[in-house]
């Protein structure tokens, strides 16, 4: 079993940053993909960002140049870095392991999850 302990959600203006942490309390940083999801009242968990365990990338189109993943994995840790946020970036957060070899943009390739951490953007 993995424990996600995810930290860093907010409530910021149109245009700001956050920053997501995401620590794995069993290390499984290095051993395969982790990704972000995020889900908003009555729509569906959707992706937005991963990483695997060579440090490759994946950005949701959404997202894509403002918002970027990163792994430390001294730390256990994944890292979302959210700029030039939107008020439709407003959402629950959710880091993700435990990546079964599927499709890596599907929630249901994931057997991990975080608590969550919400992000609000006004």
């Amino acid at each position: 079993h993995v424990q996600l302990v995810e930290s860093g959600g907010g409530s910021v203006e149109a245009g700001g940053s956050l920053k997501l942490s995401c620590v794995a309390v069993q290390d499984t940083t290095k051993r395969n993909a982790m990704a972000w999801f995020r889900q908003s009242p009555g729509k569906e968990r959707e992706k937005v960002a991963a990483i695997d365990s060579v440090g490759d990338t994946s950005i949701a189109d959404s997202v894509k140049g403002r918002f970027t993943v990163s792994k430390d994995t001294a730390k256990n840790t994944v890292v979302l870095q959210l700029n030039s946020l939107k008020p439709e970036d407003s959402a629950g957060y959710y880091c993700a392991a435990g990546w079964n070899g599927g499709d890596w943009n599907q929630a249901r390739s994931y057997v991990y999850w975080g608590q969550g951490t919400q992000v609000t953007v006004s």
